[in-house]
């Protein structure tokens, strides 16, 4: 798995580099902070639709403890996504060092669309932990 540091992206985003930055949560938690300029999709197959192959896309979810961001790695890779990296530490670490955050401090929630259980696998949402 390829991944980036805290430091390294805050760079990239200082110097403006052209890359796709994707929060894998819900977007509950991504209307309750994320990093500035995340992208944010609620199922797979929006974002394959939304994302080129050829992007540099970094994917992060809430910390280093959380799958959603190695979900979605694992997901792009089999895609025939080949320049993907893994944020680990995520919003996490991204506040830990005091670095900003967009959002709404009290987000409210967003009532769940449920979907009939065949139809599940079809639209699967990013998030797994949050």
């Amino acid at each position: 798995m390829n991944l980036i540091n805290r430091e390294e992206l805050r760079r990239k985003l200082e110097r403006g580099d052209e890359f796709k930055l994707v929060m894998t949560l819900s977007g509950f938690a991504y209307g309750t902070k994320h990093i500035p300029s995340s992208l944010h999709f609620e199922t797979v197959e929006e974002a394959v639709a939304a994302l080129d192959r050829e992007d540099e896309i970094v994917v992060y979810c809430a910390d280093v403890h959380c799958v959603a961001s190695i979900y979605a790695y694992r997901f792009l890779e089999r895609e025939g996504f080949t320049r993907v990296r893994r944020y680990a530490g995520g919003v996490a670490d991204w506040e830990e060092a005091g670095y900003p955050l967009e959002g709404h401090t009290r987000a409210r929630a967003q009532p769940q669309v449920r979907t009939p259980r065949n139809r599940a696998r079809l639209h699967r949402p990013w998030h797994v932990c949050a």
